[in-house]
């Protein structure tokens, strides 16, 4: 293999952190179309195991917090891009984000890494940044600081299908035909493609060693949130949205208003409220001199949300902004022993044949939640989604990544694929507020004498008493939720083996794998 060059060198070797997230897993295929050897950094490696980059990368467990880890993650590393921030991590985000970057910084230098490659969020000069953007802004100065040459981009809006501040106008526009808005709608902001935010990143690890920098990348456009709103209507064929602008709505009640309204739950809405407070407009396009645009320019607002959109509708969205786990929620591993060491584990098991193959039984398993549902009692879902969301969850509105197929790491309404065999198991981890941790499991099975058997585990980890109250509190309920879930997708699995229905669910995977 060459260098991206074309020298006949052996090609440089890139260390991807935040690959579980949205930009970190889409970069990482752009980087081997590049040339580059690829290590990719996770807590959680397990998680890669279904990325159809996964065999062609070297993986490494690593932690950003842990000195120890990062260094011998960053070992024999030419060009490091750093992809972690602490966004929608609450009280003390900006303290995890020096730490880590810090940390990062200090190992990168002792590892003799060639340069850091890192993407923040574009702010304007002399003014009072709100948190997000203001922590954002220390990171950069942080690893430009380190003593390895360092590129800083900084995006305002990123549009992407499946990014976070895609889907919020996306829910924000279809959802509402007419809305009383905060003020901040009328700030001006200069959006850029997911496509070209790649294209700076990748082209900015080969920059000459005495670039230690900052650069604004934006879009053609200049525009304020409001006439992104009315030109996404007008891109996706919706009518001119009806918006009037008032001076009461705060930040604050302004997140809990996006929260309600799209998927993209408070902690993660409030960040993104306040940096749209401030005018993000590029103030220099040096990043050209280093990267020069394509033949054909940079993609417009337009062209960009119509290729998100076509991406959402062809069901081809690689990577979205669920994709990295919600922090703070657990991820611990489901134990297999009842008697488990970390202490008290309840257990709601249950049992039924089907009278379906197993593939039609699987075929429902694995296209459960989103749209589809959760094959019981709709208004307790809902009820319990909409108080998840209350508190700060994740509640059901982050659906699904793609209707028929899941991989391990993608989130599902309130919970993660922890799990999944195809024609056998599905294991998922709770993210929803509980006081303890929570797995259910799904198995699509056949017994001695060749029927289909569907069996289903609800588990819980109590922590402390709240926890135990909390499991005795819900079940009472049990036999309505889990119950029906159990009747119902048997029922659904004969359906949709009498119907044909199992070809739209494809086989992603070995069984047993």
């Amino acid at each position: 293999m060459t260098t991206p060059d074309g020298s006949p060198d052996r090609a440089p070797l890139v260390l991807v952190t935040g690959v579980t997230g949205y930009i970190g897993g889409r970069l990482v295929p752009e980087l081997l179309a590049a040339g580059y050897r690829v290590r990719a950094m996770a807590r959680h490696p397990e998680r890669l195991r279904d990325r159809e980059w996964r065999a062609q990368v070297e993986v490494v467990r690593a932690d950003a917090s842990d000195p120890a880890q990062v260094r011998e993650a960053l070992e024999g590393v030419d060009v490091a891009y750093y992809l972690i921030h602490a966004l929608g991590t609450g009280r003390r985000f900006e303290s995890r984000d020096r730490h880590t970057a810090r940390t990062f910084a200090v190992a990168a230098r002792q590892a003799a890494v060639g340069r850091i490659v890192y993407l923040g969020g574009l702010y304007p000069e002399g003014e009072e940044l709100s948190p997000h953007l203001d922590s954002r802004r220390e990171v950069g100065e942080i690893l430009l600081a380190s003593g390895v040459p360092t590129t800083v981009l900084r995006a305002a809006v990123i549009l992407g299908s499946g990014s976070a501040s895609f889907e919020m106008l996306r829910y924000l526009t279809e959802r509402l035909p007419v809305m009383v808005t905060p003020k901040w709608l009328n700030t001006r902001i200069q959006p850029i493609a997911v496509r070209d935010v790649l294209r700076y990143l990748v082209g900015s690890a080969a920059m000459p060693a005495d670039v230690n920098r900052g650069f604004d990348v934006g879009g053609p456009d200049v525009l304020t949130y409001r006439d992104m709103m009315q030109r996404y209507a007008r891109v996706a064929g919706l009518s001119p949205r009806r918006i009037q602008t008032v001076p009461l709505l705060t930040p604050s009640l302004s997140s809990h208003w996006v929260g309600l309204i799209t998927p993209v739950p408070n902690s993660i809405a409030r960040p993104l409220v306040d940096s749209l407070i401030h005018e993000v407009v590029c103030k220099e396009d040096d990043i050209k001199d280093y990267v020069p645009d394509p033949p054909e320019g940079l993609l417009g607002f337009d062209e960009a949300v119509e290729l998100a959109l076509a991406k959402v509708r062809d069901l081809d969205v690689a990577t979205t902004w669920t994709s990295a786990s919600t922090v703070g929620a657990p991820s611990d591993p489901l134990p297999s022993d009842p008697d488990w060491a970390g202490g008290s584990l309840y257990v709601d098991e249950r049992e039924s044949l089907v009278e379906a193959s197993r593939e039609s039984l699987w075929s429902v398993i694995e296209g459960i939640g989103g749209a589809n549902g959760w094959y019981s009692w709709k208004l307790g879902w809902a009820a319990r989604g909409l108080m998840d969301r209350l508190f700060g969850g994740p509640g059901l509105r982050r659906g699904r990544r793609d209707p028929y197929d899941l991989s391990v790491g993608d989130a599902l309404d309130w919970w993660r694929v922890e799990e999944i065999e195809d024609l056998h198991l599905l294991r998922l981890r709770a993210e929803m507020r509980l006081p303890g941790l929570a797995w259910l499991e799904l198995i699509a099975d056949t017994d001695e004498r060749g029927r289909t058997v569907f069996r289903q585990r609800a588990l819980f980890h109590p922590h402390g008493l709240p926890g135990h109250l909390y499991w005795w509190s819900v079940f009472p309920f049990h036999g309505i939720v889990f119950g029906g879930m159990q009747r119902n997708i048997a029922a659904a699995a004969e359906v949709a083996e009498q119907e044909g229905k199992l070809a739209r669910w494809r086989a992603s995977r070995q069984v047993g794998a």
